[in-house]
């Protein structure tokens, strides 16, 4: 069972002179979830090397018993700070993709060429597809087999925009996803604020914030266990 992790590069919150990047909980807690199953993780991102962590993740009301293992993982902090370029992933390697979010890949996953690509062809293969929070901000751009958006008559969950409203950045962020969403012709849907909820539809696994990381990946894991 190989599983790619997929982490932003992207750590400028627009021009506030403030950093962002991706959310400590939204990596380590999928990234044991799969260590604990036996799945060898891959972690790659656009420019490869150690990915921006978002500062505000790593304060200590944001901690959680997976990013506390984290802090005392050497393995994992070495893994993390050596990700693959994008540019030399194949998809034909892993079995699923998992994108962890943070404010992050609003500005660079949505339109990375390479990472729409993978989306595109490992979903095209029936591979898992997995993302929570603002990393479904990948799935914007990629088209589905039949060439309409990815997300179109699916559904799909989301940071919400009264998260966003909750964070105080909705004019911070170069787009809110929720509307995203929508406007692509997602089925959008979302549960309480800060609420695990995940959606799968199909091979595409949506998870709205922090809190539905765990979650994300227990269902990655469910479904690639019902191929096995």
């Amino acid at each position: 069972m190989n599983i790619l992790m997929v982490l932003t590069s992207h750590d400028k919150l627009g021009d506030t002179g403030k950093k962002t990047g991706f959310w400590l909980e939204e990596f380590a807690a999928p990234y044991y979830v799969f260590k604990d199953a036996g799945a060898k993780i891959t972690l790659a991102s656009p420019k490869g090397g150690q990915p921006p962590l978002d500062p505000k993740s790593d304060e200590p009301d944001a901690q959680t018993e997976a990013t506390k293992r984290f802090k005392s993982d050497p393995d994992g902090q070495k893994a993390l700070a050596n990700t693959v370029p994008l540019g030399d992933v194949s998809d034909k390697d892993y079995d699923a993709v998992f994108y962890p979010g943070g404010h992050g890949p609003l500005w660079d996953l949505a339109t990375d060429q390479r990472s729409i690509k993978l989306i595109e062809d490992m979903y095209a293969d029936g591979k898992v597809v997995a993302a929570v929070c603002h990393a479904p901000a990948a799935l914007l751009n990629a088209s589905g087999p039949d060439g309409s958006p990815l997300v179109r008559h699916k559904r799909v969950t989301g940071f919400t925009n009264s998260e966003e409203e909750g964070v105080q950045l909705t004019d911070i962020v170069p787009f809110l996803l929720e509307d995203a969403l929508l406007e692509n012709g997602g089925r959008y849907s979302k549960g309480p604020d800060w609420e695990p909820y995940i959606i799968t539809e199909g091979s595409l696994v949506t998870g709205q914030n922090p809190a539905s990381s765990e979650a994300a990946a227990k269902e990655v894991l469910r479904l690639l266990g019902a191929r096995r």
